[in-house]
C-alpha cells in the first residue's frame, strides 16, 4: 500500500475510481513518486481529473481496453490555459515522463512499459 504521505501535493482520493473509494491505492508507486518530483518542478498544483479506473468505471468514461489507467500508471491532470500547460508538460519531461496525450482542458500521463515511449498525442 502507497504512503500518502510521501507525495504531499495528493490526496488518495484524487486517484481513485468514482466507483470504488480508496482504490487509489492502487497506483504504482514509481509512477507517483515522479509525479511528484513533476509537481515540485512545475510549481503550480496539479488538479487529477482521473487516475486509477476500474474496469466498470474505465468502461463507463469509454477509456481504451488496455487502459494504463486500469494498473495505477497514468493520470490525466486538469489543465485550460497554455501557460499552466507549458509549466506541466515541461515538469513532466523533466521528470523523465516519455507518454503524454494533450487535450484542450487535460493531460494525460503514463508510464506503462508495456507501451512504446517517447510518445506525445493530441485528443
Amino acid at each position: 500500500m502507497l504512503n500518502w504521505n510521501d507525495y504531499p501535493n495528493f490526496k488518495r482520493d484524487e486517484f481513485d475510481s468514482s466507483d470504488l473509494p480508496g482504490s487509489g491505492d492502487n497506483m504504482k508507486h514509481e509512477f507517483m513518486q515522479r509525479l511528484q518530483c513533476a509537481r515540485d518542478i512545475a510549481g503550480v498544483s496539479f488538479k487529477i481529473n482521473s487516475g486509477y479506473r476500474t474496469k466498470a468505471h474505465n468502461e463507463k468514461v469509454g477509456g481504451k481496453l488496455n487502459s494504463s489507467h486500469l494498473y495505477g500508471c497514468a493520470a490525466d491532470i486538469h489543465c485550460a490555459d497554455d501557460i499552466t500547460r507549458w509549466k506541466i508538460l515541461s515538469a513532466l519531461m523533466d521528470a523523465g515522463f516519455n507518454r503524454i496525450g494533450i487535450s484542450k482542458t487535460f493531460i494525460h500521463v503514463d508510464s506503462d512499459e508495456t507501451k512504446n515511449a517517447d510518445r506525445i498525442w493530441m485528443y
